[in-house]
């Protein structure tokens, strides 16, 4: 399991603060990029209820019924495969790490796979980078300044040096 040592890593929770792609201060106006996109991969509960507001369904969409630390349902997931994760905050374990495998595995079918984590999704967005074809576009929320828009071919290294600092617990 790894753990993000707020002590030891303060340079890594500094740069996980910033936009890790580019950043949408409107939703809108990046539909259409999200439409364009092969392969999406959604996190956060505010991002993935966007899409599905504008009737987009990721590949996979992984949340924890949060958002902004407040409690949150979503009135209609269209996925008929919830998949169940346990990540505590701060920490990016094998669990969700694994879970992320399986539903980049399944997902092939172009059906919605749902990751619902039990603890924190926030994290996912570095083993999804790592994991997934490098053409794939992930998108996030930048709380209080918008959507985040990436490619995972972009930020390969980055999201290796950004986990190679977290601290494993064993």
């Amino acid at each position: 399991m790894l753990h993000l040592d707020a002590e030891l890593n303060k340079d890594i929770m500094a740069e996980l603060k910033k936009p890790l792609g580019e950043l949408y201060p409107d939703f809108e106006d990046a539909i259409d990029e999200i439409k364009s996109s092969k392969f999406l991969i959604s996190v956060g509960d505010a991002t993935f209820a966007n899409l599905t507001k504008y009737e987009l369904y990721p590949n996979i969409g992984i949340i924890d019924n949060l958002i902004q630390r407040k409690n949150h349902t979503h009135e209609v997931i269209r996925a008929d495969h919830i998949l169940k994760a346990e990540n505590p905050a701060g920490y990016i374990t094998e669990d969700l790490w694994e879970t992320i495998g399986e539903a980049l595995r399944l997902s092939n079918t172009g059906e919605c796979y749902v990751i619902e984590v039990a603890g924190e999704e926030d994290l996912a967005v570095l083993p999804c980078i790592l994991m997934a074809d490098p053409e794939t576009t992930i998108l996030y929320g930048q709380p209080n300044e918008g959507l985040v828009l990436l490619k995972a071919r972009d930020l390969t290294n980055k999201a290796q040096k950004l986990i190679d600092g977290f601290t494993e617990i064993k």
